[in-house]
């Protein structure tokens, strides 16, 4: 696992200074300890920070190809290598290390921009091809690992934290307002845009090429979900993907540094451990995290895992002093990032980092298998939905629009009065509806277009909107919410203590097959994740299968009545934040309000707008 950076510019009697790339380089330390190292040659400059996983000695980058005109920086872990290794090795290709980056280099010879179709793992990367001049970055199938890059007239500037980019001298620091809305919707700043004006995030399953200051940007990959028609039985379902799972977590133990696995005591980190149990000869290390608030503790649950596999169990109770790890949190993520469960993810990492350099975790298996409890729509809304759509949409909406904003009862007459896409995408899918003028200033309103702040949301829904809604959700969860929240929180959290993460429930592998699962099986009879609740049953103790699911949350809406009141208070209501002139402050004030009263509970909100405000303070102030 390594962090990579660039610049190239298109004027080719301009040089690319040394010092600049090591500037660019050691902002990214954290991500690659272990070793450094740079190219430069007139216009062109790479580099990387490398944190050895395989080949400890001999796979120092960039990589150069036998004639020196083809150079790389990878991060990222090849599962298939060694498979490719053999093939080009019989094709004639010498190798010089045994490292996964070197095989990359080899298949972009052989099969040029196609190479990443024969990958199987997590990879961004950069080739610099001299013989045409031409850059080649590409970013893997589920955006597992972060690339980033700003591109104007005079050059390209990539890296795998924004933090990078920003440490070239000619890249300002401002402020893309639009995004201000996308984030408060979501939580992130979804692909391709971040919060800093110029600079973007390419796409998961993407790959860009520059060349003569142009670029080009193309999708070489997505998920297809297409149920076999007709339909096997269900055993064929279940027993292929329990041998698949078993073959993504036996690829993703290679490692010549140590290992182990996050066990949080639900189902899909549980089954990842189970598979490592059976597949280890030694005890594999395994590590939790719990809170004094029973409510958010999975502890006990991890603790049957642990016991059941007898694993090298490790843990750790979070404190509310977690304000201590807030900047740094906000710092590795270079955007406003508002996820709390980014701190309970921290600290597990933190205590993973302590035994080992690799750790394997269950995310992806919620949206690859129908896990969330968001997809399936109340019982009361299954009834009204026999009601004409347009019906509906006067008799519950009207009602709702009579009501004032915050009264209990709004929202579900609003939810009751939508078709499914609309209640699963929410406020996002709307064209600046009144809940946006409620929130936000008129001054960042008339910023947006009449598209609304993100219209690439629909279209998500409308490539799919044959197939059944809990189809429609998994993959806009996984064209959004898996790339802009979890996998982003993962990479930052575990890269901020030098640790690696491998995902086994998203090898690609094993999510083309699991598209294919008819979706009578994947919930069935209001019963999510049906085929994993059935693998459970096999591998891990009855009392994990029936609990209620619980997230990787934190008691946030505690802490910010309790230890954070005043922080809340100061950085959302504050003089420095109203004069930024993004919210309506009637709305500000109403939520503080309510929260601190015990009202509602409006932590999600209050909590975004903490992390926003320090966001403006670190990177823009």
């Amino acid at each position: 696992m390594c962090g990579i950076t660039g610049v190239i510019y298109t004027d080719p009697s301009r040089s690319v200074d040394n010092r600049l790339i090591e500037d660019m380089c050691s902002v990214i330390h954290h991500r690659g300890p272990d070793e450094w190292g740079m190219w430069t040659k007139g216009p062109v400059g790479i580099g990387m920070k490398r944190l050895r996983i395989i080949d400890l000695s001999g796979g120092a980058q960039p990589i150069s190809s036998a004639n020196g005109s083809v150079r790389i920086v990878f991060n990222g872990e090849i599962y298939n290598y060694l498979d490719w290794r053999t093939d080009l090795a019989n094709k004639g290709y010498k190798f010089k290390t045994q490292s996964d980056t070197e095989t990359i280099l080899h298949l972009y010879d052989a099969f040029g921009e196609d190479c990443v179709q024969h990958l199987r793992g997590m990879f961004a990367f950069a080739i610099w091809d001299g013989g045409s001049r031409k850059l080649f970055i590409a970013r893997d199938r589920f955006g597992k690992k972060p690339l980033h890059y700003l591109h104007d007239e005079s050059k390209i500037v990539f890296g795998s934290e924004i933090k990078s980019i920003l440490r070239h001298p000619d890249v300002r620091t401002e402020v893309h307002r639009p995004a201000i809305i996308n984030y408060m919707t979501y939580g992130y700043t979804p692909d391709p845009y971040t919060m800093f004006q110029g600079i973007y995030k390419l796409p998961p399953g993407h790959t860009l090429t520059w060349q003569d200051g142009k670029i080009d940007i193309r999708q070489y990959w997505d998920i297809c979900f297409e149920p076999e028609n007709p339909a096997r039985e269900d055993a064929f379902y279940i027993d292929e993907t329990d041998r698949l799972l078993h073959e993504s977590v036996k690829i993703r133990m290679i490692s010549d540094v140590p290992l182990g696995a996050f066990l949080s005591g639900g189902i899909d980190s549980s089954l990842v451990v189970a598979m490592m149990a059976r597949q280890s000869t030694n005890p594999v290390k395994t590590f939790s995290i719990g809170f004094d608030d029973g409510h958010y503790n999975e502890l006990p649950y991890a603790r049957m895992v642990a016991n059941k596999y007898n694993t090298d169990h490790h843990e750790e109770i979070v404190r509310p002093d977690a304000e201590a790890v807030v900047s740094d949190l906000l710092n590795v993520f270079d955007e406003p990032f508002g996820d709390s469960s980014a701190i309970p993810t921290y600290y597990v990492s933190r205590l993973a980092r302590r035994h080992v350099t690799v750790a394997l975790s269950g995310d992806g298996g919620d949206e690859i298998f129908a896990g969330y409890d968001r997809y399936l729509d109340t019982r009361l809304s299954s009834y009204t939905d026999h009601i004409p759509k347009a019906i509906r949409q006067r008799v519950f909406g009207k009602m709702a629009d009579l009501l004032p904003e915050g009264f209990y009862g709004r929202n579900s007459l609003r939810y009751l009065s939508l078709d499914v896409d609309r209640r699963y995408a929410g406020k996002a899918y709307d064209r600046l509806s009144d809940w946006y003028r409620t929130k936000f200033s008129d001054n960042l309103i008339d910023m947006i277009g009449s598209e609304g702040p993100d219209p690439a949301l629909r279209q998500y829904l409308s490539s799919v909107k044959a197939l059944d809604a809990v189809t429609r959700r998994q993959y806009l969860d996984i064209k959004r919410y898996l790339p802009g929240d979890i996998l982003t929180k993962v990479d930052r959290t575990s890269m901020l203590v030098s640790l690696e993460s491998r995902a086994p429930f998203l090898d690609h592998i094993l999510a083309e097959f699991a598209a294919t699962i008819p979706a009578g099986l994947k919930v069935k009879n209001r019963s999510l994740k049906h085929v994993l609740k059935v693998l459970a049953r096999k591998y891990l103790p009855s009392e994990l299968i029936a609990r209620p699911k619980m997230g990787f949350a934190v008691p946030v809406a505690k802490w910010i009545n309790n230890e954070w009141h005043e922080m809340s208070h100061e950085l959302v209501l504050g003089k420095r934040a109203l004069e930024r002139d993004n919210f309506n402050p009637s709305y500000l004030r109403r939520i503080l309000i309510e929260h601190n009263s015990g009202r509602r509970n409006h932590s999600g909100a209050i909590w975004k707008l903490m992390v926003l405000e320090m966001w403006y303070r670190s990177f823009i102030d």
